[in-house]
């Protein structure tokens, strides 16, 4: 998994330097002011345009991409890539109205007026005022100010951002030299959209009819979910996996969440439990049997296929427990092999803990409840902490799941307390 991980860096890189090659190829050298600022206009307008296609590749949910990278380093290649790409927006923006600028004689206020004129530069404008919306509502400040529901529909404008962009890039010099690179590039992207976002979902929505089976509450906000549905085990869906769901209920068909399977799937059943952090999980309680679901999945690379030795620990923090409940009953060991520690802030906050003590007492693994808030003056997700529960930690694979904050923590705990960072496999769902 990590070659694909490393195969999908390289990849993106190696069409970075194929744009700016085959831009040199073409490009006329001049030391003319306005041949200069056109010349770098045009070269970060090829690679702004080539980001967003990356942006959108990543969108396209192809599977051994989403399984061997994982969606949380799946999502952190997708922020970096979109800072990248408005900067180069930006950039190239600025560069062509300088060199227009100088080019005609003109202030810059008089060289905004006259490129506002040609009907490409108005669509590049919006293209870019939309790719402009997209990065303010990812800003941490903001983000924290937006629903899932509002960033999520502010973010799908990058669809037709990419579409005026393309227009805009048709009248531009460049795709003289560049036309099959950029005609092949803009292909693929485009079947793999189609068929990974729209025509496998639609695929598995009638092979596969999903139905709300039960809703049941586990604890403070927090509910199970069990969906039944036909022929499931075609889907191979896995232990520590999720899908996409999109429940056909008033309020809630308009949007596909990421939930965690928090029980081992069945050929005729899969399960969920769901906290309600936002106005639509909280709406996910008022499901009744019979209500239809499209499940798009499964995704994400916290799986048995991580592991490299005997023993595991398993860390989860709130309802991160989801996905690790499932690899605790699932994965392979013996006694002794399995310690799962669960962090949360008082007793009523722990959820399926009749399921996991079940669990631990039949397959004789260790469970630990990590109880306090996540202020307080002990810290028992510290290096000395960890080392105390375990002695041998370092000799552990460590599966994590939790908020972002406690993951972040527990990751540079157990690096700190000696285990190999090839060692450490965790997802954080955190939009």
């Amino acid at each position: 998994m990590r070659d694909i991980e490393r195969l999908t860096g390289r990849g993106i890189r190696g069409g970075a330097a194929a744009v700016v090659l085959l831009w040199a190829v073409q490009v006329h050298p001049s030391a003319r002011p306005d041949a200069l600022f056109a010349t770098a206009a045009h070269l970060t307008g090829l690679l702004a345009g080539y980001g967003v296609l990356v942006l959108l590749f990543l969108m396209a949910r192809v599977p051994a991409v989403e399984h061997g990278v994982g969606a949380d380093r799946l999502a952190r290649l997708h922020a970096v890539t979109g800072r990248y790409a408005l900067l180069l927006v930006l950039a190239h923006a600025l560069f062509a109205l300088l060199g227009y600028a100088v080019h005609e004689g003109l202030d810059l206020i008089g060289a905004v007026h006259g490129l506002l004129g040609y009907p490409a530069l108005a669509a590049a404008t919006a293209a870019g005022a939309l790719l402009a919306a997209v990065g303010l509502s990812s800003a941490r400040a903001v983000r924290r100010r937006l629903s899932h529901e509002l960033w999520r529909r502010v973010h799908l404008t990058v669809y037709p951002a990419a579409a005026l962009g393309f227009v805009h890039q048709l009248a531009g010099p460049d795709l003289a030299a560049l036309g099959w690179f950029w005609a092949l590039a803009h292909a693929i992207v485009a079947v793999l959209l189609v068929r990974y976002r729209v025509l496998l979902p639609l695929r598995q929505a009638l092979r596969h009819p999903l139905r709300v089976a039960a809703v049941r509450d586990e604890g403070p906000g927090v509910v199970s979910v069990l969906i039944r549905g036909e022929a499931l085990g075609e889907l191979r869906a896995l232990p520590g996996q999720f899908f996409r769901w999109r429940f056909l209920h008033p309020g809630l068909w308009h949007t596909a969440l990421p939930f965690s399977l928090s029980a081992p799937p069945a050929d005729d059943t899969l399960r969920i439990t769901v906290k309600a952090l936002g106005r639509h999980s909280r709406r996910v309680r008022r499901l009744r049997p019979g209500t239809r679901v499209i499940a798009t999945g499964p995704f994400g690379a916290l799986t048995a296929a991580r592991r490299t030795r005997p023993k595991v620990l398993l860390i989860a923090g709130g309802v991160g427990i989801t996905p690790l409940r499932a690899l605790f009953e699932t994965l392979p060991g013996g006694p002794g092999d399995l310690t799962l520690l669960y962090r949360a802030g008082t007793e009523e906050h722990l959820v399926l803990r009749a399921e996991l003590e079940a669990i631990a007492a039949a397959r004789q693994a260790g469970l630990h409840y990590l109880l306090g808030p996540s202020d307080g003056p002990y810290d028992p997700l510290a290096p000395a902490a960890l080392r105390g529960l375990l002695p041998d930690l370092a000799e552990h694979d460590v599966y994590l799941c939790g908020p972002p904050g406690m993951t972040a923590a527990a990751v540079t705990a157990l690096l700190r307390a000696g285990v190999p960072a090839d060692r450490v496999h965790s997802e954080c769902f955190a939009f």
